[in-house]
């Protein structure tokens, strides 16, 4: 393991320990979109059912499962724990997720999996793998949706965003280190478009993100004239 790779894990575990810490402290869901972590909890579902399969070290292992039951975690105490559940706005949080996004990743997916494997060839976990990487690309889609509806965001709520991207970035950087020095890396160039699709989501969000942070204000989006 390199250390654009850990550091992605350490960010992307940081996001999800920053967010548990503000709904606990807070007790509210404002500005959260559950949404988003149910396509996460897709995601890391569909994408790590090696666990019963294949063992790899016991960091990769355990990190899967955090990632699995911590995503989770949120998703319940999101829909389902008091006072939490009645301050989550689901008007705000309206984007069409499994509409939208989850189906039309899977149909991607399966003419994906279609196209480089064909039916002799047909792989139920490479298939659902697949899926995993097309769903992370635009999971953030409904965070980012309700914060454009909110404007302003708590700092915590603002930071979790924040090491989300971060974690991505960091992916990027950690495939291109592998990539030239690493012999007989293997490409895939599903997962580096999908991952720079997904970083570049984040784009407009780095640059106010940025700017209150150097101001040293709340994290706010401009109002439409």
């Amino acid at each position: 393991m390199n250390i654009f790779r850990f550091c992605g894990d350490m960010s992307h575990l940081f996001s999800i320990i920053v967010l548990l810490l503000r709904l606990r402290v807070a007790k509210n869901a404002q500005g959260i979109s559950v949404r988003t972590h149910e396509l996460f909890l897709a995601v890391f579902v569909t994408r790590y059912l090696d666990l019963f399969t294949t063992f790899y070290s016991l960091y990769n292992s355990c990190m899967k499962i955090i990632y699995i039951g911590s995503t989770a975690a949120i998703v319940y105490t999101i829909k389902f724990q008091e006072p939490i559940k009645s301050t989550y706005d689901k008007s705000q949080d309206a984007f069409l997720h499994w509409k939208f996004g989850a189906a039309p990743c899977a149909v991607l997916a399966f003419l994906t999996h279609l196209i480089g494997s064909g039916i002799a060839e047909f792989n139920l976990l490479e298939l659902l793998w697949t899926f995993s990487i097309y769903c992370e690309a635009i999971a953030i889609l409904p965070q980012l949706i309700v914060i454009q509806r909110y404007r302003e965001i708590e700092n915590l709520t603002g930071n979790y965003v924040f090491f989300m991207g971060a974690y991505r970035a960091l992916y990027i950087l950690n495939w291109v280190y592998r990539a030239n020095t690493e012999k007989g890396y293997r490409h895939h160039w599903v997962v580096y478009i999908c991952g720079v699709i997904q970083t570049l989501l984040y784009a407009d969000f780095f640059y106010y993100y940025f700017k209150s942070r150097a101001q040293g204000g709340k994290f706010q989006l401009p109002t439409n004239a």
